[in-house]
């Protein structure tokens, strides 16, 4: 694989893990656009690992107080919280598992994946748009939780968008921005890195070559500094920005398709 092809993957893979417009969705149809061909299993691997060291990366400190908390004899309610991310990634996780053959096959049509795109804007902006944005994240509890982990799930369809369906659950339930989205970030943490490492098996020792470290590095430092820019974003602005771009994507694939296909 070129070297440009996998730098900019992986900066692609970074940015849209991170923000809600589905990285699965823009992996598969930006080579389709450009004609390039699938890399498979193993340059998925070096996406997934990178995606993974970015948000270990950013929430480092974070994790520690968590695990801290969780485990500290006299706990408030806050300090619950490493436990409900536990919970939250069991049902995404399982899916994950069962379907994983379906969502690199069945799921990976252009048509499903504008449909996805466009629907999960919608619910996204009713969800920005009503929601009451009123709870902290000390303030999730385990119900929450697992309705959130349970969202998680239809991320397994691109263009749906992991972050983009948790952060819509999050407000859903009455969280501010900034807190379902650190709670997202959070809850994807194990997701993306488990998504890397429980396909290790499958690699050779010739698969880690330069560009799968290229990949590796590029999704990781853009995914770290979208992080970075999605949090400081969300305390000040609302998330049409993301709704709109992906309706026009959405409209972009379609006028694509008709184009080819007539």
């Amino acid at each position: 694989m070129p070297l440009l092809h996998a730098a900019i993957l992986g900066v692609i893979q970074g940015l849209t893990e991170v923000f809600p417009i589905s990285s699965s969705a823009h992996l598969v149809i930006i080579p389709w656009l450009l004609g390039w061909r699938y890399q498979g299993v193993t340059f998925d691997v070096a996406l997934h690992i990178g995606t993974a060291l970015a948000f270990l990366a950013y929430f480092s400190g974070d994790w520690v107080k968590l695990i801290g908390a969780f485990f500290k004899k006299n706990k408030s309610a806050g300090d619950n919280l490493f436990g409900y991310i536990i919970v939250g990634t069991i049902p995404a996780g399982v899916a994950g598992l069962l379907l994983e053959k379906k969502a690199d096959q069945v799921f990976r049509s252009p048509k499903l994946i504008l449909s996805a795109m466009a629907v999960f804007a919608v619910v996204l902006w009713l969800a920005d748009r009503f929601g009451k944005k009123a709870k902290s994240i000390d303030q999730i509890n385990l119900s929450a939780a697992i309705k959130i982990g349970c969202a998680q799930i239809l991320a397994l369809v691109p263009g749906v968008s992991r972050s983009g369906i948790t952060i819509t659950a999050g407000l859903a339930e009455g969280f501010s921005r900034e807190a379902s989205a650190r709670f997202t970030f959070l809850l994807a943490t194990p997701i993306v890195f488990a998504a890397g490492v429980l396909k290790l098996h499958k690699l050779h020792a010739g698969d880690f070559n330069t560009a799968f470290w290229a990949g590796v590095a590029a999704s990781a430092i853009s995914g770290f500094f979208a992080i970075k820019f999605f949090l400081i974003f969300v305390k000040r602005f609302s998330l049409n920005i993301f709704v709109i771009y992906r309706i026009a994507a959405a409209v972009f694939l379609l006028f694509v398709i008709f184009m080819r296909h007539g």
